[in-house]
């Protein structure tokens, strides 16, 4: 059965802090718990769902709520892509029966 790992690209909107009033940051919520500060990797959305996309992620929904004020989150990017397969376990023959004896005579 295919498995998924989903991730959340967050643009938000926040005052700057040298005081040219705000700037625009993107946040990266991996499937792990992660919280990475991507702003650095492009200064567009599309630039960032472009590199995810390099790296196997698919867009499957966009939020926007640019009415909150202040410290706000404009948009948010929901991603998917497939889960890598866990490799198969392998049995170790012999492994928890009881040793059989048999006796003749």
């Amino acid at each position: 059965m295919l498995k998924w790992e989903y991730a959340l690209l967050v643009r938000r909107r926040q005052a700057a802090t040298n005081d040219t009033g705000w700037e625009v940051v993107f946040v990266w919520y991996g499937p792990d718990g992660s919280m990475v500060d991507v702003t650095a990797y492009g200064d567009t959305a599309l630039a960032h769902l472009n590199r995810a996309g390099d790296q196997g992620w698919e867009l499957v929904a966009m939020s926007e709520d640019p009415s909150l004020p202040g410290n706000n989150e404009l948009h948010r990017y929901h991603l998917k892509r497939p889960k890598a397969a866990a490799a198969p376990r392998q049995r170790m023959r012999g492994a928890g029966r009881a040793a059989r004896r048999t006796i003749s005579g």
